[in-house]
This record gives structure tokens, sequence and C-alpha cells, in this order.
């Protein structure tokens, strides 16, 4: 590719950028000026799959892998989730589901640091390509179930990356106290978004917005038993 076939490309990705942002996102009341300055600046095309860089912008939930039931939030849900956190660039963040890594790189120009966890190699494998690509050093990326794992201490904020039946006891040792959470709970194709807080005996849970998304590994509604 020439310079100038390379400047066109990057004009073309910059003015794709500025329409989501003021298309999509800001439509959708996200209007606090932090996020919509990362939504801005950040390349979305450089955390989509190879070919489908031309959609990187527009109102799709894109595959994360081939093969692979992870999907890219919509860029509203990404607003939405991001605003809902209120992030002052003071936090400690707990990621469970790194997926495309977007999602988590917005949270580290935000927050402070991120601990991300992905139980696919391949796609931890594609997310720490693209950290370092783009130059992140304040995203730790694990390997493994993050429901499962040990982290050794609490954060400051909690995202779940998929959606849950239910909110997993363990969030409440996760957070610190005065922490939150964006967790996506229900059943498909009726889910809602919400904001946690608060404790395990007193939750403050505030409902954001319906959505309908993959669940986290393990986190499907177990199946009914069937009855006569």
């Amino acid at each position: 590719m020439s310079s100038q076939d390379s400047l066109t490309a990057q004009n073309h990705a910059s003015q794709a950028r500025f329409n989501m942002v003021e298309q999509q996102v800001r439509t959708w009341d996200v209007l606090d000026f932090r996020v919509l300055d990362v939504l801005h600046v950040l390349p979305r095309e450089a955390f989509v799959r190879v070919g489908h860089e031309q959609l990187a912008y527009a109102d799709l939930e894109l595959p994360v892998l081939a093969g692979s039931s992870a999907k890219m939030f919509k860029p509203v849900m990404d607003g939405r989730l991001l605003q809902s956190l209120a992030l002052t660039g003071e936090e400690e963040i707990l990621e469970i589901g790194t997926g495309s890594g977007y999602t988590t790189a917005c949270l580290a120009k935000l927050g402070r640091f991120v601990t991300t966890v992905e139980h696919s190699e391949a796609v931890h494998t594609q997310a720490l390509q693209r950290f370092a690509a783009q130059n992140f050093y304040n995203i730790k990326a694990l390997l493994g179930d993050g429901l499962k794992m040990s982290y050794g201490h609490a954060f400051d904020v909690v995202v779940f990356g998929g959606a849950v039946a239910d909110i997993p006891s363990v969030l409440w040792t996760w957070l610190k106290p005065g922490g939150r959470a964006f967790v996506v709970r229900g059943e498909s194709p009726a889910m809602e978004a919400l904001h946690v807080a608060g404790t395990e005996k007193s939750p403050e849970i505030r409902s954001e917005f319906e959505t309908d998304i993959p669940y986290l590994l393990g986190c499907a509604p177990k199946p009914r038993a069937f009855q006569i």
C-alpha cells in the first residue's frame, strides 16, 4: 500500500469513527465526554477479524474469531457500558471475557489498569497481539476460566464480557467496598444490562437497558426438565 493509499484509508477510518460516535453512540444517550473521546480516537478496525475492517463501525455484533460464538459488542453497547461505570482514571478493573479486546482497550484508556481473562487460547492470543500493536501497557491478559481463578486482591470495577443467567456470588469477593460492576443477566432473548453495587446481602442493582448477547462459558441457564 502506498503512503497516499494509507493516508486515504486512515481518513476513511477516522470519518467512520466520527459517524459511529455521532450517529450511533451519542443518539443512544451516551453523553459522557470522556467515553465519547475514547470512542473517537481508538481504532476499532484494529480489533476486528481480518477482512471485516469495513464493518468495524457498523451497528453490528461482529464475530470475534471464526468458529467462536463470542461476538464484539455493538458500538452503542460499549458506549452505554462505559458510561454506566463512570470511570475516573483511578480504577483497577477486572474483565471476565476478553473477546476482541476492544472493550478491554476502552476500559484501559478510561481506568488505571485492567486485568482481563479469556478462556479461549486462540482468542486470548489474538487479543495479546492487538494490545501490543496498540501499545497498551496497562492491560494484564490472562488465559483461563475467569469465574474460577483467584486474583489475590479485589477490584474497583468488574465487567462481564458476556451474559449470565444469574449474578455469580463470586462477584462480591472481587469487588472492593464501594466498587461497581457491569453485568448482563437473563435468558435470551430478554436480558437486562445491570449496574451492580452494594454488597451481597444488600445489593444495589440498577437496570441500564435491554439487550441480548452470548453467554459466558458455563453461565447459560440450566435446561429445564420437561414436564408432562
